[in-house]
């Protein structure tokens, strides 16, 4: 029943008022059309009303614009989109304008258009232009910030002037969500960065001290009588891959089709059909010692594009979709497996979301993943056979989520995998909540989640509780937290959880600044106690406590650095990878500090060091890691950065097999070595060419006299086991190698040309005596893995088919 009380307390928090002041600017409707090239010629552009007098609000809150660098807006509808457009003065001489790919800010001033359609404070949708001309746009809410994931078609112009920059941008009604029959008030708000020294304005004053920043947006009035075009969009794609390995090569061709359709006002459906995920980049794969698993970011977009709905209670990770199959084969002493698939092929997915007006929102996920067969063979007949390892599957997310007093959210998210046949299925339901109260100073979360598998032997149930109360206003901030998971709790079909069984305490509390003082825009200061104990049974496990301290010069050069202290016994229950077995450290310290020099500089530097090791009687572990690496940009179109980044281990103890039910730890010395090289030509918004260079290098190295784990969880040197007598050497020699070099072309708006060449090397070994120059010249003797891609993807919205096939009779009528 304890771990109920969270959630009750939701439903016993109070609130307050808050008011605050919104300017309102009205739009007109123009009834001539408008050409989208940054030069603000149109008659509706003379006579519209201005947005003006903008507010700062970073580094420092409150200070008005000047005539220098002013700001005005002014914005028009008709039957088919929204237009806006600004003129931006500053002097020409000292407007940042680096070309960089869509979405990425890079070093380049901007101008941000944020609209909110239902007027709920919650739910934005972000455009941006930045002076090189590069778009980028993102959905936004409380629950989730920013997701840049997102994208849409819309169109913008930049045209740099002698007294400034100024722009266009024509949004079309596709790109929003909102209730046809109330357009009478828009949310929006407008934003300017000057980024020689950071500072950003609103239209609407803001407040970062408090609150999120949808409850500061002005009102947008005078939309009347939209009727919004059927938003439906298609996305046929073609692509070529041609893959080489060690003499063999493979070459696949595929088309399909991704669909974008508004079900209602509110609510869309996204459909990818035949996916084609050739294009994803390589994962940043190191040696993984720990008891839990290497995990790695989205890369696919379907996956990536407007899933805030889906991430509530944190029970969805996309990459269990098309992973690794869920079982291994069965085999006999006389069999080995030569083919294990690394991922399993992904049929189809879809999502709907959306929103009401009324704040209540809806999601659907579903996707299909097909038979997938692992190939074993007879190592004396030399007979194949294969292996069901993952049957079809399906993934299903629902998710119910209610909105209300502009900063407040509850609701009920299910998660479902089902495999067919006698495969494990499973099923998670939770039930979340995020109050604050109107003044926008205290904050509720709490989470009640229960699981249910279905396995070959059996079911088994668990269930996890969440709950956190904190501050949210103001310079210095609090919260406390509460973390609980039964022995049974797994949510890894479709999530992600690295451990269960456990019930954590933590308390935290910051201070950060909000204006400059002396030589610094910005400082921030946090500390933190975390007490761990086991779930079942109910045993203590370990205590930290530290801090950190961040801080941005007015030269714009951040510094930082962390400490933190794990003092007395810790009991570590995953190491051993045992059930009911622990490995007790005592005493570990731990200190990093880095630095980055302001990145408006044509030279910008990144570095970072740290030190860790323990407090302990006959224990002489030390860790100890550094990072460079500098970012050259030669001029707004070419970027060129490398960092390099080490990390020693001497006497670093942990496990390294089971023997019978002796549990075996050792000594041992580790390195790890990482580079990446990242070199970026933009010719322009349009056309960009980069190149991503990776090596990693780790080795392992064990004393020759091992540990086995006692019951009290110590360590015992004298019951003879050596790395010498262990069934497979222990030592490790790994390395990786990772190229990719792209080229991208948008040749018209939400269409892509992209050719891909990449190539990769892995190695594992067991000599980890070589030295750095060794090992990568043993990497480079592997076979090298060759890939080339050609995909091309044509945006289509249904509203210009009927000009499509009137133009294509038109030509065929005087052939």
């Amino acid at each position: 029943m304890k771990n109920y009380i969270p959630t009750i307390l939701l439903l016993l928090f109070t609130t307050l008022s808050f008011a605050q002041i919104k300017k309102s600017l009205q739009i007109e409707k123009t009834t001539t059309s408008i050409k989208i090239d940054g030069k603000l010629t149109e008659d509706i552009w003379q006579n519209a009303q201005e947005a003006k007098d903008f507010i700062q609000f970073r580094p420092t809150m409150g200070v008005p614009d000047s005539v220098h660098n002013k700001t005005i807006v002014k914005m028009a509808y008709d039957d088919t989109a929204i237009y806006v457009s600004a003129y931006l003065y500053d002097d020409p001489s000292k407007i940042a304008k680096q070309f960089s790919s869509r979405d990425n800010f890079a070093q380049s001033d901007f101008f941000g258009f944020v609209v909110n359609p239902n007027n709920d404070a919650q739910n934005d949708t972000e455009f941006f232009v930045f002076a090189s001309g590069t778009q980028a746009d993102a959905i936004a809410n409380p629950s989730i910030g920013e997701d840049f994931g997102w994208n849409a078609v819309w169109s913008s112009a930049v045209q740099i002037n002698e007294d400034g920059w100024s722009l266009e941008m024509k949004i079309p009604y596709r790109c929003l969500r909102f209730d046809n029959k109330n357009v009478e008030t828009w949310g929006i708000q407008f934003h300017r960065r000057f980024r020689r020294n950071n500072s950003q304005y609103t239209w609407n004053e803001l407040d970062p001290t408090k609150g999120n920043i949808g409850l500061y947006h002005g009102e947008l009035k005078g939309l009347k009588n939209l009727k919004p075009p059927v938003r439906l969009a298609f996305y046929p794609f073609v692509s070529g891959v041609s893959r080489s390995f060690d003499g063999n090569t493979q070459t696949d061709f595929n088309a399909g089709l991704d669909v974008k359709y508004g079900i209602t006002e509110n609510f869309t459906l996204d459909a990818t059909l035949i996916p084609d995920f050739s294009q994803a980049g390589f994962d940043d794969v190191s040696l993984n010692l720990g008891p839990f698993e290497q995990t790695f970011s989205e890369q696919r977009q379907f996956f990536t594009e407007g899933v805030d709905l889906f991430s509530k209670a944190n029970l969805f990770f996309s990459r269990r979709v098309g992973s690794a199959p869920s079982a291994f084969p069965s085999i006999s002493n006389i069999e080995e497996v030569i083919d294990y698939p690394e991922t399993v092929k992904v049929l189809n997915a879809l999502k709907v979301s959306g929103r009401t007006k009324n704040g209540l929102g809806i999601g659907l996920f579903n996707s299909i993943t097909d038979k997938t067969y692992a190939t074993i063979e007879n190592t004396i007949t030399g007979t194949r056979r294969e292996e069901l390892v993952e049957p079809l599957t399906n993934y299903n997310i629902i998710v119910v989520d209610q909105q209300f007093n502009k900063n407040s959210s509850a609701g009920i998210i299910n998660t479902n995998t089902t495999r067919n046949g006698g495969f494990r299925d499973a099923n998670v339901t939770a039930l979340f909540a995020d109050i604050v109260n109107k003044t926008n100073t205290y904050n509720i979360q709490g989470q009640v989640k229960m699981s249910h598998l279905n396995l070959e032997n059996g079911t088994q149930s668990g269930y996890s509780t969440f709950f956190r109360a904190q501050t949210i206003s103001g310079n210095w901030r609090y919260n406390f937290d509460h973390s609980y998971a039964d022995s049974k709790y797994d949510i890894n079909d479709l999530g992600l959880q690295f451990r269960n069984n456990f019930n954590d305490f933590g308390i935290n509390a910051t201070y950060r600044t909000f204006k400059p003082k002396g030589k610094w825009n910005n400082i921030y200061v946090n500390t933190y106690v975390d007490y761990t104990r086991l779930a079942n049974p109910g045993t203590f496990t370990g205590l930290e406590l530290g801090g950190n301290i961040d801080g941005t010069t007015t030269t714009l050069n951040n510094y930082g650095f962390s400490l933190s202290l794990s003092p007395g016994k810790q009991y570590d229950y995953f190491e051993p990878r045992k059930e009911g077995s622990f490995f007790i450290t005592k005493n570990l310290a731990n200190s990093n500090i880095w630095f980055n020099s302001n990145d408006n500089k044509k030279l910008a530097i990144s570095a970072n060091g740290g030190i860790e090791g323990f407090v302990e009687k006959d224990r002489n572990y030390l860790n100890y890691w550094f990072g460079f690496g500098p970012r050259m940009r030669f001029n707004d179109k070419f970027v060129l950065s490398y960092f390099f980044d080490r990390e020693y281990y001497k006497a670093n103890r942990g496990y390294v097999t089971q023997v019978g039910e002796d549990v075996i730890f050792g000594d041992r010395d580790r390195i790890e070595i990482e580079q990446t090289l990242n070199a970026s030509y933009n010719f322009n918004p349009y056309h960009t060419l980069s190149l991503t260079l990776r090596h990693y290098w780790g080795i392992v190295e064990y004393d020759d006299s091992l540990f086995s784990l006692k019951e009290n969880g110590r360590l015992d040197r004298t019951t003879g086991y050596t790395a010498s007598t262990l069934p497979s050497d222990p030592n490790i020699n790994f390395s990786t190698w990772n190229f990719d070099l792209s080229y991208s072309w948008q040749f018209a708006p939400g269409s892509f040309m992209t050719a891909l060449y990449r190539n990769q090397l892995f190695n594992r070994d067991t000599q980890a005596m070589e030295n750095f120059n060794s090992s990568f010249n043993t990497l480079f003797d592997q076979p090298i893995n060759h890939t080339i891609s050609l995909k091309v993807q044509y945006f289509l919205d249904y509203n210009q088919l009927p000009g499509l096939f009137k133009s294509k009779k038109k030509k065929n009528k005087f052939m």
